[in-house]
């Protein structure tokens, strides 16, 4: 079985391309909603952070997002504590997830972060999605109703893209103007064979 990733920067639609494999059966692990879940529902894990970053960082039994991101996006050392904590949770998580397909051609992992949370390692090729840094923000802005500068912020504790690119084996431009699905369905092709 192939273990492949598929990265990008935040607005890049790496989403988009993962639920192009997902229709064409392929099982896709979505590191960051598995995040996101396992910071409310594994208990270890929640016990990690609320000593790391105090007991308000949960409210009525749910992680308060807001709340610990005024503490991490603008602290590069609280952010590193707090990707010390997930991001172990999240790689034990997806080689659990991993193993109960091993009978398939192939599996793709959809992380934002994959190489800077070294979780890169292990996979055998890479997909990286690319789109221009304008379209992107306006994606960003209009999905999370947030503002230009809030984007901006986030991309800072990105990879820059052209470097991010640069390491992928494969590179998709999600740009709007050329057809993404056809070279989603030649990578296909070429891991199934």
């Amino acid at each position: 079985m192939l273990k492949i990733g598929i990265t990008g920067g935040i607005g890049a639609g790496k989403s988009t391309v993962a639920g192009i494999f997902k229709v064409l059966g392929v099982p896709v692990f979505d590191a960051d909603a598995t995040a996101k879940n396992i910071l409310n529902t594994d208990s270890v894990l929640r016990e990690q952070i609320a000593a790391t970053f105090g007991s308000e960082t949960y409210k009525n039994g749910l992680l308060d997002k807001k709340y610990l991101a005024t503490l991490v996006f603008n602290n590069p050392d609280q952010l590193a504590k707090l990707n010390a904590l997930v991001h172990p949770a999240t790689i034990a998580a997806a080689d659990k997830w991993a193993s109960s397909f091993a009978d398939r051609p192939y599996i793709i992992k959809e992380a934002a972060l994959l190489f800077e949370a070294g979780t890169y390692v292990g996979l055998d090729y890479i997909i990286g999605v690319t789109a221009p840094v304008e379209l992107r923000i306006a994606r960003v802005m209009a999905r999370d109703q947030v503002s230009r500068e809030e984007v901006l912020s986030r991309m800072q504790h990105q990879l820059d893209d052209t470097e991010k690119m640069q390491r992928c084996d494969f590179v998709i431009d999600n740009n709007e103007a050329s057809l993404v699905i056809p070279e989603v369905l030649a990578l296909h092709a070429r891991f199934i064979s």
